[in-house]
């Protein structure tokens, strides 16, 4: 019983946190309800017992990712920002995809619940070495080229940010 409250009150928070990042208008508060949002999930790993998960989540992304973020928004000009135009071409795009989703999710709401069901899991045990093992056995046996290709890309985002942010000093 106690682990279903836990599990709805990470679920909420991790919920709550995301809505309230895409609807606040103060970029620092849009941040902090992120940070929110990712504790949520990590209390989800740790429900799952994936400690080392929970872990690279507390430290990674809400104590290093997100003090970037910051920085960040502090350093940005914010007002000179907000007075650009800000809308675009592409909101027709972007009305397309907020259409399909909402057709889809009342295409399965009114399937109903019972076809959302998934099958009865078993309870995984932790292997001896621990969860980090199997993590990395999974991660580089099954999944080494989605690994590299995921790397490549981030090392291309941070080329491409570091050539921006020069353009503009």
């Amino acid at each position: 019983m106690t682990e279903a409250v836990f599990f709805y009150c990470f679920a909420a928070l991790a919920v709550a946190g995301a809505v309230l990042t895409v609807t606040m208008r103060n970029a620092v508060h849009c941040a902090i309800s992120l940070i929110a949002s990712l504790g949520g999930v990590a209390g989800l790993y740790l429900m799952l017992h994936a400690e080392f998960l929970f872990a690279v989540q507390i430290v990674l992304y809400i104590g290093g990712i997100m003090v970037l973020f910051l920085f960040v928004i502090m350093l940005v000009n914010l007002e000179a920002a907000a007075r650009e135009r800000q809308f675009h071409r592409g909101w027709l795009g972007g009305v397309l995809c907020a259409a399909g989703t909402g057709a889809v999710l009342v295409w399965m709401w009114l399937r109903g619940v019972d076809s959302l069901r998934l099958p009865p899991s078993v309870q995984p045990t932790p292997r001896e070495g621990g969860n980090v093992e199997s993590l990395a056995m999974v991660l580089f046996r099954d999944y080494l080229v989605p690994f590299e290709l995921a790397s490549l890309l981030l090392l291309v985002a941070i080329v491409g940010g570091v050539m921006m942010a020069k353009k503009r000093i």
